[in-house]
């Protein structure tokens, strides 16, 4: 799968994990130079407490566009150094 925004691929694998609808990206898969560090973070019961990136490409600035879970509950270790995406980044299949 890609992750895409701005004209420009962010990730892209095919070792993709799926939960509620959306995919989530190992961390070594995405072009950390898009990726700047956000001071949000929200919490899910099942999932433990996320943390947030903004997307950052040719000037334009995407806000809290991904999130992962630093230290996911027991429940959700699958996704643990995995990074998904929101706000208008473009996932498809190969």
């Amino acid at each position: 799968m890609k992750a895409k925004w701005n004209n420009k691929i962010i990730a892209e694998s095919d070792d993709i994990v799926k939960v509620e609808g959306y995919a989530y990206f190992p961390l070594e898969s995405i072009n950390q130079a898009f990726l700047k560090s956000s001071e949000t973070s929200s919490v899910c019961p099942w999932k433990g407490k996320a943390s947030y990136y903004s997307l950052d490409i040719d000037g334009e600035l995407n806000k809290d566009a991904a999130w992962y879970y630093p230290n996911p509950k027991e429940a959700a270790q699958q996704i643990k150094n995995r990074v998904a995406f929101w706000k208008g980044v473009e996932i498809t299949e190969y």
